[in-house]
C-alpha cells in the first residue's frame, strides 16, 4: 500500500466512524489483532471496544464534527493532527452537559499491517484544553508532573 493510499484509508476511518458513525464500516478497515490506546480511556480497546467509544462519544455528542488538520506518512505508520469540535448534549464519561462549543486537539499515531489494514491507533487528545472549555479545574504542571 502506497502512503498515499494509507492517508486515504485513514481520511475513509475518521469520516466512516468519527464523523457518520457506520463503525461496522469503519471496523472492516481494521486487521483481527486491531488496538486502540488513547488518553482519553485508560486502557486498550480492541475493533469492537473502539467502536463502542465512538458510539459513546456520538451519542454525547451528536453534533461532532472530526477536521483533520494534519496527515503525515512515513513507512507503515500515519500521524494525524486533528481537531474535535463539537457539544456535550448529554452527561458522558463524567462529563456535564453544556452549551459550550468544544474544540478537542488530538493527535493519533495509526500503524498499518502488512495487508494494508489498520492494526493500531495510538491518540492523545489535549484533556487538559477541554477541562478548561468546561469550565472544569485543571492541574497544575509541576502537580502532573511530580509522582
Amino acid at each position: 500500500m502506497s502512503l498515499d493510499e494509507q492517508k486515504k484509508q485513514v481520511r475513509k476511518h475518521i469520516e466512516l466512524s468519527w464523523n457518520k458513525g457506520h463503525l461496522a464500516l469503519s471496523e472492516r478497515l481494521h486487521s483481527k489483532d486491531f488496538m486502540y490506546k488513547s488518553s482519553f480511556v485508560g486502557k486498550q480497546l480492541n475493533s469492537a471496544g473502539f467502536s463502542q467509544l465512538v458510539r459513546d462519544i456520538r451519542t454525547a455528542m451528536p453534533d461532532l464534527q472530526v477536521v483533520i488538520e494534519e496527515c503525515i506518512s512515513e513507512g507503515d505508520k500515519v500521524v494525524t493532527w486533528s481537531t474535535m469540535i463539537g457539544t456535550i448534549q448529554t452527561p458522558a464519561f463524567g462529563y456535564p452537559a453544556s452549551d459550550k462549543i468544544l474544540s478537542i486537539s488530538a493527535m493519533a499515531f495509526w500503524t498499518f499491517n502488512f495487508s494494508g489494514e489498520i492494526q493500531e491507533i495510538c491518540t492523545m487528545f489535549d484533556m487538559e484544553s477541554f477541562r478548561a472549555q468546561q469550565g472544569l479545574a485543571i492541574q497544575a504542571f509541576d502537580a502532573k508532573a511530580l509522582p
